[in-house]
């Protein structure tokens, strides 16, 4: 094999070419990561999302790789790999701030376009346009890097594999830093940033020791300065004025609006309210109300009714339950923390409700305790957990509750057609307890579930609410008694094995978008761009 030229400056030294490869596999896997969090307060956090985000990144990476590898053998320059290098900094320091134009953009143009499959269009298109393009110029660093740093056929499968593990370690310290450091201390629109800076050094480096190619060098830097100030001021709610708190956890996009009347938390900026505190103490008028029928319902032979809420956000159904009802504990399990500090500062709760930071399951797992009523509250969006959605957990609430206890469930996603998720939901709890009903949540699209093996839990209810004094509940449990529903299942049935949770609630937003998109296309059809703007 014909000795190649070894470049002038810091690649005399081998080890920076071994960095490159570290700091590059770094930054793909931290911007993968950050793409996840830059859609999921726009189109959740799905098995879906996840799916077309890794797709178009290795789509950008294979065809990184095979441009690189000619490239390198056509016109065997470092300086070419490591321009390549400062464009990627400066575009994956600009995606926090454009991605998110981008994404209306692409929200407004498909409104008008399409019918079905609306996420799944957006999200494609979004990661085609933003992510694509700086992963296909950091996909062509190891084809590169091989053909500089093997010097003969004695010693290529050493240098390779030494390149491979660098790049392997540094894919490892950009999955982690970004999930447990960098977005949960300065968010991740400062995560692209750090990551597009450490590429920016890199390739600044090389020009800066080469003693060529400066001004490239230092236009890149000057971009990536503008880019990195841009990025820190835009929210992912930027039409927003008025937010009492926008931020970040590891879990979530949290997004807490304050008015005279009440405070609201959302998890995601397209998919409505997770949580409310109604400021006079008064009824929410949202699904939280229906489900007080749930301690109605339980037996309570204790005298006092101990509730249990998995997905207890900022404890809205407590604090109603504490407001509304005499002799009643409730304590909540939530997953992620900054959700509860978050419901002290904002929401009131009160620090007689116990909030454990556990995984809904695994907290039944390991609690021994036993509850007159478990509500489950955990399923956002189209991101219903699977573990939580199955015969096996729905066993584990039912070996969790006491004699004569009530589960009731807060079904999001309410369709037409009755093979949707909430179907399965309900066949799935069938399959587990022999009393169970639902009532639908009027104007929204939630139903609840009460199930309990008790026969005498609906008329226990119906007694009890019968004899309430306070007028306002005394309306609404008149209201859910109304809507109840007996269900008996039939055989859709979810496993811990076998949850397609995902498609199935996929499935139901986009028959809820289309209805919603209608209204656009009207307006649009009527008056043009300016009546889809207003």
């Amino acid at each position: 094999m014909e000795q190649k030229k070894q470049s002038p400056g810091i690649l005399s030294r081998k080890w920076y070419l071994y960095l490159t490869e570290f700091f590059a596999g770094m930054s793909v896997m931290a911007v993968e990561l950050g793409a996840s969090r830059l859609l999921a307060p726009y189109f959740s956090s799905s098995q879906i999302v996840w799916t077309i985000i890794i797709g178009t990144i290795m789509i950008a990476m294979a065809l990184g790789n095979i441009y690189g590898g000619r490239s390198a053998d056509k016109d065997p320059d470092p300086d070419r790999l490591y321009k390549r290098i400062l464009v990627a900094a400066v575009w994956i320091a600009a995606i926090p701030f454009l991605g998110k134009l981008v994404i209306v953009g692409v929200t407004a143009l498909l409104v008008v376009t399409v019918s079905t499959n609306f996420l799944i269009w957006a999200a494609f298109l979004t990661c085609m346009i933003v992510f694509v393009y700086p992963l296909f110029l950091l996909g062509t660093v190891t084809p590169s890097l091989v053909k500089y740093t093997v010097d003969s056929l004695d010693d290529s499968g050493k240098t390779v594999g030494t390149l491979g593990a660098f790049n392997t370690i540094g894919s490892i310290i950009g999955t982690f830093v970004p999930t447990f450091v960098s977005i949960p201390a300065v968010g991740t629109a400062a995560t692209f940033v750090i990551f597009s800076g450490i590429l920016l050094i890199i390739g600044a480096a090389y020009f800066i020791s080469a003693k060529r190619g400066r001004g490239a060098a230092a236009v890149s830097a000057g971009f990536f300065a503008v880019c990195g100030v841009l990025s820190q001021v835009m929210g992912f709610a930027f039409w927003e004025k008025d937010l009492a708190y926008e931020g970040e956890s590891v879990y979530n996009y949290l997004q807490v609006k304050e008015d005279d009347r009440r405070t609201a938390l959302s998890t995601n900026v397209l998919f409505g309210v997770q949580s409310v505190y109604m400021k006079s103490g008064e009824l929410s008028g949202l699904y939280y109300d229906y489900a007080m029928a749930a301690p109605l319902m339980a037996e309570a032979p204790d005298d006092t009714t101990d509730i249990l809420i998995l997905g207890n956000g900022t404890g809205t159904y407590a604090k109603q339950c504490l407001n509304y009802f005499d002799r009643v504990t409730a304590e909540g399990v939530e997953i992620d923390d900054k959700i509860t500090d978050l419901a002290r500062e904002y929401f009131d709760l009160p620090e007689q409700v116990k909030v454990t930071t556990y995984d809904g399951r695994a907290f039944l797992n390991v609690c021994e305790k036993k509850y007159d009523v478990i509500m489950v509250d955990a399923y956002q969006d189209i991101t219903i957990p699977f573990q939580m959605s199955s015969t096996e957990f729905f066993q584990q609430v039912k070996g969790s509750l006491k004699e004569g206890g009530v589960m009731v469930v807060n079904m999001n996603m309410r369709s037409k057609d009755e093979d949707g998720i909430n179907g399965w939901l309900t066949d799935t709890i069938c399959s587990v307890f022999s009393q169970v009903y639902t009532a639908d949540v009027s104007g929204s699209s939630n139903r609840e579930l009460f199930a309990s093996d008790d026969p005498q839990a609906l008329e226990r209810f119906r007694q009890r609410a019968s004899e309430l004094d306070d007028q306002e509940l005394y309306t609404m449990m008149s209201r859910v008694n109304d809507g109840l529903v007996r269900c008996e299942g039939e055989d859709k049935i979810l496993t811990d094995d076998k949850a397609p949770v995902e498609l199935l609630g996929m499935s139901v937003i986009d028959e809820i978008i289309s209805e919603e998109l209608d209204y656009y296309k009207e307006a649009f059809r009527e008056e043009g761009i300016h009546g889809l703007i207003q």
